[in-house]
């Protein structure tokens, strides 16, 4: 396994490509996707992606590994989609992204569990004010609860936890590209079947559609989970988990710039909370800070 505790910073670099993409996911569904068509939407995230990377790389799973990249595509692209997309439909953006933000805390825990790789208390400071910091951010009065939705926020955020950490646990036989181009295309089949079956044949696609489904497919799935996917086979749990906070940060910069969003001094509190606590989950920047604290200048090992 690759995991290097602290990891380089060109890998947090590339990683965090990924929850700046995603980022994106939430505005361009808004203003460009067919509405109420989650299942589809997914479909496409992972589907045609998945095939033209098959067709380019042309290479197929061998032995145990057909299984075990249906069942890692399926849990990082189809139920995760899937139930991703239910809770953003039955709850309250603020209150879905929340329980995303939960996300870092469900790794740690599962890699502390499974691959014996114990978080720091900095990391764990760290993802809880990731929650406090996202829940202020973007959490707002008057909302409803859907407890369905709520179900499904969190079952996505286990289910991806749980493959994220398959990533990290398995060594695939091949490189990153192809490992995720299996997976894309077992998700996406099993996305495009459960589409075809609850929401029926597909909808009109207008130009500026094709355009979204082209952004959050390219750029939001394939590029994205590449280096997410390298970042979990280079980096601490703790490390790549605290990156995804990103996610919701960029997401708000873009309702207020491009969606005219309110934007005051309690969610600048909560995007502080968020830094924050990305910062505490990086063993690198933890260790720098520590070795300039009063007290241990001019300490030897």
């Amino acid at each position: 396994m690759e995991t290097k505790r602290g990891g380089r910073g060109q890998d947090v670099a590339l990683t965090l490509i990924a929850p700046l993409a995603w980022g994106t996911t939430y505005l361009v569904t808004q203003q460009w996707l067919p509405p109420n068509r989650p299942l589809f939407t997914a479909a496409m995230r992972a589907l045609p992606l998945g095939l033209v990377m098959l067709a380019w790389r042309r290479t197929l799973p061998s032995g145990s590994w057909w299984w075990k990249a249906a069942v890692l595509g399926i849990g990082n692209f189809g139920l995760f989609f899937a139930l991703l997309f239910v809770g953003a439909y039955r709850l309250p953006g603020g209150l879905a992204s929340t329980l995303q933000a939960t996300g870092p805390l469900i790794i740690m825990a599962l890699a502390w569990a499974m691959l014996r790789e114990r978080p720091t208390g900095a990391a764990i400071l760290g993802g809880i004010l990731g929650v406090i910091g996202v829940s202020v951010l973007v959490l707002r009065a008057g909302f409803v609860v859907d407890g369905i939705g709520v179900l499904a926020a969190l079952g996505s955020v286990a289910v991806s936890s749980l493959s994220f950490i398959y990533i990290k646990k398995w060594s695939p036989p091949v490189d990153m590209l192809t490992f995720t181009t299996w997976q894309l295309v077992a998700g996406g089949l099993f996305l495009a079947v459960l589409a075809a079956l609850v929401e029926g044949p597909p909808p009109a696609i207008t130009p500026a559609g094709w355009l979204g489904y082209a952004w959050i497919g390219i750029v939001g799935t394939g590029v994205a989970y590449v280096v997410w996917f390298r970042g979990l086979r280079r980096l601490s749990a703790a490390s790549v988990g605290t990156l995804g906070l990103v996610n919701p940060l960029v997401a708000t910069v873009l309702g207020i710039t491009v969606a005219g969003e309110v934007f005051g001094p309690t969610q600048a509190l909560g995007v502080g909370a968020v830094l924050l606590g990305v910062l505490l989950g990086q063993p690198a920047v933890v260790d720098a800070v520590v070795r300039v604290l009063p007290g241990r200048r001019g300490r030897s090992g």
